[in-house]
């Protein structure tokens, strides 16, 4: 086997990686106790449908209530190219620098120490709040077979389970991740293939409805105010609820420090984020828009009052099939999404214990959570995270859809503060490799467009952050609640900022003191290890069902 000795290097540009770890020709996986277990197809479905949950599927109603087909649509569309700037930033960074704990410890490294405690502390936050929410959902559509199933039991089940996805080695994790997000991916199509047949005439109805409700009741909506301004307002509304459905870079640069072959595998992922904006999400949203109008007395209903008779668990496509007349189908739809709703929960929860993990390593958190199981699984991180999925037990009190928009508030500033930090710590990176005179043209991955992709990035999602919420100081609509559960993440991050600022007096790095060596060279004999080429996609799915057995396979990619 291939092994980069202690003295052989590796050059990107003009930045010479040796390594003093790497003597006797002894490789590790990381420089942490986290293991490199996740497998291009488990990393490629993680990227693809990892994340996607609730939002996409049924939170996106009230998107669609505020703004209108046609406004929703623009926002989606408005968002997704937003965060795919975010993503041809991350791209370049996690696919140079795949190490545990992804943009968390490169706001640290590459910035300034208080920006890696703020931003890892926010991201912890923004997961473990994400866990209760989903499970709450879980609730909320599970209503749509009976309402008598009992909430405190569904909570605890999922508990149960998300504990036992993430206390076994991240191979098992990655394994049942690939198996929940193909079945998203399978309930995606089949979502579009409705809207398609139905809307041309393929429907018991033969109705032939097609862009109908973008006539009537019109394209876009009024949100808050009326005429032009209520427009803008709905369409303001339809991208606060994009900026909640629409996730991916922060995700793959968290599986990056697990991940095989980063190089490759992480560099990859991150290509398909681009296809998943335009097919899933942007798709997603016209089709939306295409199944119901704005003002169904169904989806309203909801929205306004939680009831629904029993349908408040369905979203816009459930709805969409029962005014139509068909049967079965709604039900294989709500089966595909307790699984996918039940999928993001586990990811979040994957998320928050490693996020918690990479302060711990860096000194931003008790020394104590770095313990990890001799699988890799940082166990009392595990421990601490688990504590929040109890916060879905408040929906047993309260109802289901009320908890719901508690933690959405809570949550979706948190998002842009997240995509924010990537964009200000890519700028950073940016910077050194020019002065330090590296050539990015020579590292594993390129972005697009730099450094005015990741300009463009961060001033929008400042100009979104800052009207986050603005609805509340409105004549006549100020509400402390509202108020609290709006701004309470854009008040923590800064203060988390100055106070570990003023506690270890940190500087801001300049471009010349950035350490860009950091741990590539024991990423690069790392890769180096490896004897074959990286085994395709496409190859190891046609594999799983017995095809290809003959491709020969680095044992070390199995």
């Amino acid at each position: 086997m291939e092994i980069i000795k202690g003295g052989e290097t590796k050059e990107y540009g003009n930045s010479i990686h040796g390594s003093e770890e790497l003597q006797h020709g002894e490789v590790t996986d990381n420089s942490d106790d986290l293991q490199r277990h996740l497998a291009n197809r488990q990393i490629q479905l993680i990227a693809v449908g990892g994340s996607i949950g609730t939002a996409l599927f049924v939170s996106i109603g009230g998107a669609l209530n505020k703004a209108g087909p046609a406004g929703m649509f623009f926002a989606y569309f408005f968002y997704s190219c937003l965060i795919a700037l975010v993503n041809n930033c991350m791209a370049e960074m996690a696919t140079y620098m795949p190490v545990s704990g992804g943009f968390i410890r490169m706001a640290g490294h590459w910035v300034d120490d208080a920006l890696g405690f703020a931003t890892g502390w926010n991201f912890f936050f923004y997961e473990a709040l994400l866990i209760p929410f989903e499970i709450t959902a879980l609730n909320t559509v599970l209503g749509y077979w009976r309402t008598d199933i009992p909430v405190a039991a569904v909570c605890a089940a999922c508990i149960v389970l998300y504990a036992a996805c993430n206390i076994l080695a991240v191979k098992a994790y990655g394994e049942a991740e690939f198996w929940l997000s193909g079945g998203k991916v399978v309930l995606i199509l089949i979502l579009f293939a409705f809207t398609f047949i139905t809307m041309v005439g393929g429907n018991p109805r033969h109705d032939a409805y097609g862009f109908r409700y973008w006539h009537k009741p019109g394209a876009f909506a009024t949100y808050i105010t009326t005429g032009d301004l209520g427009k803008f307002e709905g369409f303001l509304g339809a991208l606060w609820a994009a900026n909640f459905c629409v996730v991916g870079p922060e995700y793959i640069s968290m599986v990056s420090g697990e991940a095989k072959r980063p190089r490759t595998y992480i560099k990859n992922a991150f290509k398909t984020v681009y296809l998943r904006f335009g097919l899933f999400y942007i798709l997603g949203a016209l089709c939306v828009g295409i199944v119901i109008p704005y003002n169904d007395p169904t989806l309203v209903g909801i929205l306004q009052t939680g009831a629904g008779s029993g349908t408040a668990a369905a979203s816009p496509y459930v709805i969409a099939m029962k005014n139509l007349g068909i049967g079965i189908l709604p039900d294989i739809t709500n089966a595909l999404l307790v699984t996918s709703i039940f999928s993001a929960g586990n990811t979040y929860t994957y998320c928050a214990s490693r996020s918690m993990y990479s302060l711990a390593i860096e000194g931003r958190a008790p020394k104590i959570l770095r313990k990890c199981t001799r699988k890799g699984v940082p166990i009392y991180c595990f421990f601490v995270t688990m504590f929040f999925p109890l916060l879905s037990f408040l929906s047993v009190s309260h109802s289901s859809n009320l908890v719901l928009g508690w933690l959405i508030a809570l949550i979706t500033a948190g998002g842009l503060i997240n995509y924010i930090c990537m964009c200000v710590t890519y700028l950073s990176f940016y910077r050194a490799c020019k002065v330090q005179g590296i050539d990015r043209g020579a590292l594993p991955y390129t972005g697009y467009f730099q450094p005015y992709s990741a300009w463009i990035g961060l001033v929008g999602l400042v100009c979104i952050l800052f009207c986050y919420g603005y609805a509340v100081f409105l004549p006549g609509r100020w509400s402390m609640a509202d108020f609290f559960t709006s701004y309470t993440m854009v008040g923590v991050g800064p203060i988390l900022f100055i106070t570990w600022k003023l506690i270890k007096r940190t500087k801001w790095k300049r471009p010349h003191e950035i350490d860009l060596v950091w741990d590539a060279p024991l990423i690069d004999a790392y890769e180096a290890s490896f004897v074959g080429p990286p085994v395709g996609f496409w190859t190891e799915m046609v594999q799983l069902v017995g095809f290809r057995r003959n491709v020969t396979v680095d044992k070390r990619d199995v």
